[in-house]
């Protein structure tokens, strides 16, 4: 019995120093609230290469990079506007910085800007 309650004790004490040396020093840790990170991702520019226009559709096909705030790697893919004005400020072969986003489902270009 005494040796179950010595387990017990030293199985207590063991945890409490491992948490407390996993606390141990956070001055180098980010402690930037998740929704002012996710911000500041979703707000992140992407860059890309306008491949075609779709005016009847409202659409643009971007060969582009990684797009940080939807997680996507590389790829050249069509996307909706969120302006269709934003369709006349661009052409074919433009190099182009952007952001977007899944907006209603869809991933939809929201700010657009001509390199």
């Amino acid at each position: 019995m005494k040796n179950a309650i010595a387990s017990m004790v030293f199985g207590c004490a063991a945890a409490l120093s491992a948490s407390a040396y996993a606390a141990g020093d956070m001055s180098n840790m980010n402690m930037m609230s998740g929704a002012q990170q996710s911000g500041d991702a979703k707000n992140s520019m992407s860059h890309g290469e306008v491949k075609k226009i779709d005016n009847a559709a409202a659409k643009l096909t971007i060969k582009h990079g990684p797009l940080e705030n939807l997680g996507m790697e590389g790829m050249t893919m069509a996307f909706k506007v969120k302006d269709p004005a934003m369709l006349s400020q661009v052409n074919v072969g433009d190099k182009i910085d952007f952001v977007a986003e899944e907006v209603n489902g869809a991933l939809t270009v929201t700010k657009l800007q001509k390199q």
